[in-house]
């Protein structure tokens, strides 16, 4: 499993150091939030709305640099919205892998 890559969010940041923490600081912020209101809605079988919370997760997932994560996270996005869960155990593995990485820092 793809690991986050600080060094992802340096080029972002263009190496302004005050930039980089303004991006890890949304990350940790909202990602928390955006997940638990993303299981809250998925396990009420709220489907748009769970893509919904995908689809902003998806933008952490790419901060962190985790490109293929970023892919799995567009198609279970597009299968959501298709009232499909096939790929949730990925994503849900993607999730849990950043969690215990902002857990870390």
């Amino acid at each position: 499993m793809e690991q986050p890559n600080l060094s992802y969010i340096n080029t972002l940041s263009g190496g302004d150091k005050e930039f980089e923490a303004q991006l890890l600081d949304v990350v940790k912020k909202e990602f928390p939030t955006e997940k638990e209101t993303y299981y809250k809605n998925l396990n009420n079988k709220n489907y748009k709305l769970a893509a919904e919370n995908v689809h902003k997760l998806k933008h952490k997932i790419s901060i962190l640099g985790l490109s293929k994560s970023y892919d799995i996270a567009i198609d279970y996005e597009n299968n959501l919205l298709d009232h499909n869960t096939d790929l949730k155990e990925e994503f849900d593995n993607i999730l849990t892998v950043i969690t215990n990485y902002l857990d870390k820092l």
